[in-house]
């Protein structure tokens, strides 16, 4: 009797399962590339959802309803500098009424704000320059919880230069009331002491905090004494008045400035000059007077830290403990009679402003040498540097060089080995 021939199985079941496989892979893909960066609204503001209200009014949050009016609703408020704002001290009150989460507590909100042209470096070099300057600012905001805001447009053509921060401050004023302060620093700039934090509790009754030479300025009345290339300014209507009349001493204002000092809009005050300890913005050694002032300054750091007592401020830790060992250290100077401030003192100078250096256009002061300033820079942000490589284990090989070399355990009391 012949074999029987196999059972086929039906041919319907094998297409079905089939074209059911292709349907869910289908479905997928069309999901995955249709946006591949697509997130859920959550994704963004815990579920916050922008919400249409009535005509002309909008409302943010899950619950709905219609969220209160600022003056970010009024279509006469504008951002630009030929638009003075009134009674900004209601409104942006009123905007922090609205948004509670940003109001009141002890920490008084800082945006620091700085930038650059919005065009490459004409000086070779420049560019990476000026990255390295931005790193230093992010590296300082890092540390201490301030948010940076790092400008390239120029917002007024006319203004541009050093004419060009007063429509950035003015604009981020409008854009950030929940900002107490607002911190500029110009681009050439290097925070060399990454420990130090604003005193903003001294600053209560100031809406203006410059550098400057005090028998320059109060006694000569001399306003070009000021350095306006880092400045805390308060935001507030007096600040706002502040950068109009700023303004109208730039390239748009028909007057000519004779150098007369400015009276106080409304009668407040207006500077709070030097004196605050740690707050010196000008480390001579660094621009190539005495080329090794960084490692004096790290030498005088690095004995107080091998002192018997100063064991904790040796430990390893996590970045996100940089404040509370700042503090530590802070307090140890002091025992180790390294307090004083000044040209003379042997603090590490809070910002070193390498005024004329200009690093982009390559276009110095005369008067400075290329080898002053592009080595000043590179030995600042090297000294920097360090105090931020540490939390990583590693520090710059020398004051010039770009390699770095890890740490040992219980370092300093370890010297370094190549």
């Amino acid at each position: 009797m012949p074999p029987r021939a196999a059972t086929a199985k039906p041919s319907w079941l094998r297409d079905a399962l089939l074209f059911t496989a292709g349907a869910v892979v289908a479905t997928v893909a069309l999901q995955a590339f249709a946006n591949p960066f697509a997130q859920p609204e959550a994704y963004y503001d815990d579920g916050a959802v922008l919400s249409s209200g009535s005509a002309g009014s909008s409302s943010v949050g899950s619950g709905g309803g219609g969220a209160a009016r600022t003056f970010y609703d009024d279509p006469a408020l504008a951002y630009t500098v030929d638009r003075p704002i009134t009674g900004w001290d209601e409104k942006r009150a009123g905007w922090l009424r609205a948004h509670p989460e940003f109001a009141g507590g002890d920490v008084e909100r800082v945006l620091m704000v700085s930038g650059s042209q919005p065009t490459p470096c004409r000086s070779p070099g420049g560019d990476h320059t000026l990255m390295r300057l931005l790193k230093n600012k992010a590296d300082y905001c890092r540390l201490h919880g301030v948010q940076l805001l790092y400008n390239m447009a120029l917002l007024r053509p006319s203004m541009d230069r050093y004419w060009a921060k007063i429509p950035v401050i003015r604009a981020a004023m409008v854009a950030h009331p929940e900002a107490e302060w607002v911190w500029w620093v110009d681009s050439d700039a290097v925070f060399t002491d990454m420990d130090f934090r604003l005193p903003l509790r001294r600053y209560h009754a100031h809406n203006l905090v410059v550098h400057g030479w005090p028998s320059l300025v109060f006694e000569a009345s001399s306003w070009t004494n000021l350095n306006a290339g880092v400045f805390l300014i308060r935001n507030c209507q007096w600040s706002l008045d502040f950068m109009d009349a700023w303004a109208a001493m730039g390239p748009d204002s028909r007057t000519t400035s004779t150098g007369a000092p400015c009276s106080s809009p409304q009668g407040q005050p207006a500077v709070a000059g030097q004196g605050v300890p740690g707050e010196r913005l000008l480390l001579r050694g660094l621009l190539g007077g005495d080329r090794g002032a960084a490692r004096k300054h790290d030498g005088r750091y690095e004995a107080m830290e091998r002192r018997p007592r100063a064991a904790a401020l040796r430990r390893r830790h996590a970045e996100r403990e940089h404040t509370s060992y700042a503090a530590a250290r802070d307090a140890a100077l002091a025992g180790a009679g390294l307090a004083e401030t000044g040209v003379h003192g042997w603090r590490r100078p809070f910002v070193t402003h390498f005024t004329g250096c200009q690093p982009c256009s390559g276009q110095r002061n005369e008067h400075y040498s290329g080898d002053s300033c592009d080595q000043g820079m590179r030995r600042a942000l090297n000294f920097a540097d360090d105090q931020v490589l540490r939390a990583y284990g590693f520090r710059h090989a020398g004051p010039l060089s770009d390699d770095v070399q890890p740490l040992p355990f219980d370092y300093p009391t370890k010297a370094v080995t190549s």
